[in-house]
């Protein structure tokens, strides 16, 4: 039996929930993989029913289970809230106690939706890269950290911070995923600039040493994010830190036409994993059955494939998408208005997809 939490979250959350819910009772039953699930809080939806964005019973279920399917967290409702009981720090603290250090971000660009790209087809046709990110340090939980001073005088600080052990253990991660595919890392720094990158480049540089079939470079984080637009294709994995991974991420979700088709899986070194679509919680939508399931449906993918070891069932749904999109239904996300084009809302793709499965 296989326990799979799911945390709908805030805003477009509840309504793509349902459709990956749907496609992985479907899955669930055409494979016999004995899954069983159960629905908590994070995130606004949490703050509103408990006072706090994770609530304990949240953790304890999400560190209890094979795995945890999530929606989205945030919103204008709560923006007003001191930080420290902001929705998304539920995501940040579910990420720490569950060890979640690796982020795993793929980019791929399907046939179907290279002309949904903002950038020329011939420079994004065929895009497939991983993006690897280090999910738990950096400058996102650094310390010191906070406002001091007067009024009119105040300063901010954060603290980028990251040990040997920290950069070594994501650094396997990537030159492992490489291994698995075209065996080409970029390692994306800023060390002309920070010493806590010096010390990452060294790092992965001493590591290359282990993984002579991988070819490994080094590039400037504002280099690459100059180069993901230019020439993406040039990269297939790219690993780096958690606030460059968050900025590069999501600059690549959009070559494939939309954030809306971006899952992502975050580990920890027992193969527990929180997987997730890489977009927000799109408050502007909320409740207008116009959101794009397809990322959190991918995120399931990844999900089987990684926490689950069922890589058959992860095909299913992947191959599910293709016949989807190969259809010409779409999101209005990711819609071009094209001759054949059905435009369809979230409930109705999710339908599709059930249906290809």
């Amino acid at each position: 039996m296989a326990q799979i939490v799911l945390l709908a979250g805030d805003g477009i959350g509840p309504e793509i929930m349902a459709q990956a819910g749907r496609v992985l009772e479907a899955v669930n039953a055409r494979f016999g993989l004995g899954i069983v699930t159960s629905e908590h809080l994070i995130g606004g939806a949490a703050i509103d029913a408990t006072g706090e964005p994770l609530p304990e019973a949240t953790l304890a279920a999400a560190k209890a289970a094979d795995a945890v399917l999530l929606g989205a967290v945030g919103g204008p409702k709560w923006d007003g809230l001191p930080m420290a009981n902001r929705p998304e720090k539920g995501l940040l603290k579910i990420r720490a106690g569950m060890n979640l250090f690796a982020n795993l971000r793929p980019a791929l660009l399907y046939p179907e939706l290279a002309s949904a790209s903002t950038l020329k087809p011939e420079v994004v046709s065929g895009l497939d890269l991983l993006i690897v990110r280090e999910l738990i340090g950096g400058i996102y939980f650094g310390e010191p950290r906070g406002i001091e001073g007067e009024p009119g005088q105040r300063v901010g600080f954060n603290t980028d911070r990251y040990s040997e052990p920290e950069i070594e253990r994501i650094g396997r991660i990537a030159f492992e995923a490489a291994m698995t595919r075209d065996r080409r890392l970029c390692s994306v720094d800023k060390a002309n600039v920070l010493e806590v990158t010096v010390l990452w480049r060294e790092v992965m540089t001493r590591l290359s040493a282990e993984y002579p079939e991988v070819e490994l470079s080094h590039m400037y984080v504002d280099n690459a994010a100059m180069q993901l637009v230019r020439a993406p294709k040039q990269f297939d994995v790219m690993v780096t830190g958690n606030l460059f991974g968050d900025i590069l991420s999501d600059a690549a979700a959009m070559l494939t036409g939309s954030i809306g088709m971006l899952p992502s899986a975050s580990m920890n070194s027992d193969n527990q994993g929180l997987y997730e679509p890489c977009h927000g919680s799109a408050p502007d939508i909320a409740g207008q059955d116009v959101a794009n399931p397809l990322a959190t449906i991918l995120s399931v993918a990844m999900l089987l494939t990684h926490s689950l070891k069922a890589p058959e069932a992860a095909l299913a749904i992947e191959t599910a998408v293709k016949s989807v999109l190969a259809q010409r239904l779409r999101t209005a996300d990711i819609a071009t208005g094209a001759s054949g084009e059905r435009v369809v809302g979230c409930q109705a793709m999710g339908d599709a997809v059930v249906n290809a499965l």
